[in-house]
Formats: C-alpha cells, structure tokens, sequence
C-alpha cells in the first residue's frame, strides 16, 4: 500500500520561505524518482521539480534559483525548500513518484503580497 503524505504548506508572506516534507511508505523509495507539483486555482496541475534516483534534479522555469528539491532515503522522505516566496507560488502542492502512478494528498501554500 503506497502512502505519500505532504505536509509543512501555510500562509507565508512575500519573500518567506516553507520547507515541504513528503514522507512515503509502501514503496521503496531509494529506487524511485519523486516530483513535486502544484496546481493554482483555475489552473492546471505543473511540474514544479524532480528528482532522480541518483540525484539529478530539474526545476520549472518559474521556480529556477528559489527552490530545491532533496531526498533522505534513509527517512524516506522528500523535501522542497522554497524560499523567497512570491503570491504566483500559491497552490496545492503535491509529491508523486512512479512517474505519475502515486500521488499524495497536497498541502496548501498560500503567499500574500
């Protein structure tokens, strides 16, 4: 049973930072890519970063330079650090892996001006 569940989303404002936890069970995650995306209201769903099994990361646009995506195999457990935090950045954030199989429950991040 595969089990993603994010979480560290909240109001932040302007030029703040989150850290996005996503901890997963029921796969083995030293072996799967993870991903993180978000969808805005009256959006669509985006890439916002992934990252490979040994370490190669890729990043939106958008997000290039302000983000960082990371894993702890041994906690099972990947991570988005988001700083310098802009209101176009407010979504639900998910985690997914499997290339699009699983996906978590998302976490809401919401950045006033």
């Amino acid at each position: 049973q595969v089990q993603l569940v994010e979480s560290g989303g909240g109001l932040v404002q302007r030029g703040g930072s989150l850290r996005l936890s996503c901890a997963a069970s029921g796969v083995i995650f030293s072996i799967n890519a993870m991903a993180w995306y978000r969808q805005a209201p009256g959006k669509q769903r985006e890439l916002v970063a992934d990252i490979t099994t040994i370490g190669y990361t890729n990043y939106a646009d958008s997000v290039k330079g302000r983000f960082t995506i990371s894993r702890d195999n041994a906690k099972n457990t990947a991570y988005l650090q988001m700083n310098d935090l802009k209101p176009e950045d407010t979504a639900v954030y998910y985690c997914s892996t499997g290339w699009g199989k699983y996906w978590g429950q998302g976490t809401q991040v919401t950045v006033s001006s």
